[in-house]
């Protein structure tokens, strides 16, 4: 059962892979035109939040699939870009996208400062700096009353605006955070199709032969570690505006948690897997809504049978080193058997 899932899923791949510009430009137009095909404010508003989780979820892919470094910890970056839009639009009185973009460059800099000093460590030992990260920034923005509003958190953070026109119709929110999406995905493509990105995937597949091939390893780890925190802050800096409150319970290690496993469900590194993956999960969390809390273990039953399937992720490449340890262990499994047979 179990490869024959996986025939049918990679043959499914493979004609995605042949249609793969059509059905793009397809879904995008069918996202442009989606606000005027419905009066359903709510199914609006699940939809710009999922959107708001793509850009999540590619936000940490691009450091988790893109250069092999692993991190749990987006929440923390996400809330010191929500927390920069909500001190500069509230205080300031800044534009919203001049506020993402200080947010988007805050996080940069906060991911800088963290990977500098764990740029020898790897694995689960970067993964527990970022987790730690995260609940340092968390239990910062709950305690610094003066600051951030402690548990009370911000409140009243204007809706964005051009020329003095306020955008804070649903349409308009949607058709922001598509923008955001859009832009993102687009500038990702453009980089990974440079030096900068073949350098970033070269330290993914093996950093002391990439070191050895002259790619300054530490400098791209840090550079790639910037970008994914800079999207990470700019999501947040739409949630704070989009919610119009922003407080520390909206940053927890599970709400890290919940985005990482949208980008794996997917398939990290590749563009495409955080946005099927989000996708699917802000559908399950919708559609098993009137089960409350019990929909968590149909989520939870994805996740454990899509690694028991595809290890790689919806959309992750079929030659990925996970697929080839699950490729792996299913030959020497059939071998043995085979061995029993004899």
């Amino acid at each position: 059962m179990r490869e024959g899932l996986r025939l049918v899923w990679d043959r499914v791949q493979r004609l995605y892979e042949r249609w793969k510009i059509t059905l793009n430009l397809f879904l995008f137009a069918s996202l442009l035109i989606f606000p005027y095909a419905t009066d359903d404010n709510y199914l609006r508003g699940v939809v710009t939040k999922t959107l708001m989780y793509v850009l999540m979820a590619s936000s940490v892919n691009v450091i988790n699939g893109y250069s092999g470094q692993f991190t749990i910890g987006q929440a923390g970056f996400i809330c010191v870009g929500a927390y920069t839009a909500a001190k500069l639009m509230t205080e300031l009185g800044c534009n919203f996208f001049l506020a993402t973009l200080f947010s988007g460059i805050m996080a940069a800099v906060f991911g800088v400062l963290i990977s500098y000093p764990t740029r020898k460590l790897s694995g689960i030992y970067l993964t527990i700096v970022t987790i730690g990260f995260s609940e340092i920034i968390r239990i910062i923005c709950l305690n610094w009353v003066s600051f951030t509003g402690g548990p009370m958190g911000i409140k009243m953070i204007p809706s964005p605006s051009i020329f003095g026109i306020m955008l804070q119709s649903s349409h308009n929110f949607y058709y922001i955070i598509l923008a955001l999406c859009a832009l993102m995905i687009f500038c990702t493509r453009r980089i990974l199709s440079s030096r900068m990105g073949r350098a970033w995937m070269s330290i993914r597949e093996n950093q002391e032969a990439a070191s050895s091939l002259g790619i300054e390893t530490f400098r791209y780890k840090a550079i790639n570690f910037a970008y994914g925190s800079f999207w990470a802050g700019v999501s947040g800096a739409f949630l704070a505006s989009y919610y119009h409150y922003v407080d520390s319970t909206m940053f927890t290690l599970d709400e890290g948690f919940n985005i990482i496993s949208m980008a794996v469900l997917g398939g990290m590194g590749t563009l495409i897997g955080p946005v099927v993956g989000a996708v699917i999960v802000n559908f399950i969390t919708e559609f098993f809504r009137f089960v409350s809390e019990y929909r968590m273990v149909v989520y939870a039953l994805l996740i454990i049978v899509m690694m028991w399937v595809r290890p790689q992720g919806l959309f992750g490449a079929s030659d990925s080193s996970l697929a080839y340890e699950s490729a792996k262990k299913a030959a020497q499994k059939a071998s043995r058997k085979a061995g029993v047979g004899a």
